[in-house]
């Protein structure tokens, strides 16, 4: 029995006991030891796979361990070395420059911060609260990739686009406990289930709650039109 569709309140309560049944182990799948390794990874994530970006950082933390050793290295090497991630060169340039700043104006450690966090070049409110969470054990908003922006737009908890505004939004519906489970929840029914160009309606445990299930609606969720 589906939940009242304009209560955004109650459809994420029920959308989140539903996904815990569903994805009980979920959590976050970039690999990593300590805090640098996270933030380099979750830097080299933005727009590319975790499961790519798990392959190159395999061989990245073996050779760069220390912000002074990303620091001093040769932008057109630290490029050629991520060279299978999308926007390569873009990537080498922050996490090069992000590695000076934690150097020389936070001594070597990655921030504990949000401000100081996306005070660091090519850092964002994402990836800073991705940092903040995994790294720091702090959670001072929820996670908004492109994952939870589709979800919550297809399940009609949201309308906005723009990922801070969803976040907001977001903060306002779930309890503070859930926030970081919330995006882990989110990833995999959108990685297992409902993808971005043919989600698998009739196997979904949100179908009945759904406002854009196939099932309940003439909108072609292929063509992206209703988000």
């Amino acid at each position: 029995m589906g939940t009242p569709r304009d209560d955004p309140a109650a459809q994420m309560a029920e959308v989140l006991d539903r996904l815990h049944e569903e994805y009980p182990d979920t959590g976050i799948s970039l690999q990593f030891s300590n805090r640098l390794e996270l933030l380099v990874a979750v830097v080299l994530s933005a727009q590319c796979t975790d499961e790519r970006v798990n392959k190159v950082t395999a061989d990245l933390f073996e050779q760069y361990r220390t912000p002074e050793e990303y620091a001093e290295a040769d932008q057109d090497e630290l490029a050629e070395d991520l060279n299978s991630v999308t926007y390569y060169n873009n990537k080498a340039e922050y996490i090069r420059t992000a590695c000076q700043r934690i150097v020389e104006g936070h001594g070597g450690e990655v921030p504990d911060t949000m401000s100081a966090l996306t005070d660091l070049p090519g850092v964002g409110r994402k990836t800073a609260n991705v940092v903040l969470q995994h790294g720091h054990d702090v959670v001072e908003g929820v996670v908004v990739d492109t994952h939870v922006q589709r979800l919550t737009r297809r399940l009609g908890v949201t309308e906005s686009e723009r990922p801070p505004d969803i976040e907001g939004e977001l903060m306002e519906l779930v309890p503070e406990g859930e926030w970081q489970q919330l995006t882990h929840l989110l990833i995999s029914h959108g990685r297992a289930v409902c993808t971005a160009r043919n989600p698998d309606c009739g196997n979904c445990v949100l179908e009945d709650i759904c406002p854009s299930s196939k099932r309940d609606s003439n909108v072609d969720l292929a063509s992206g039109e209703a988000w």
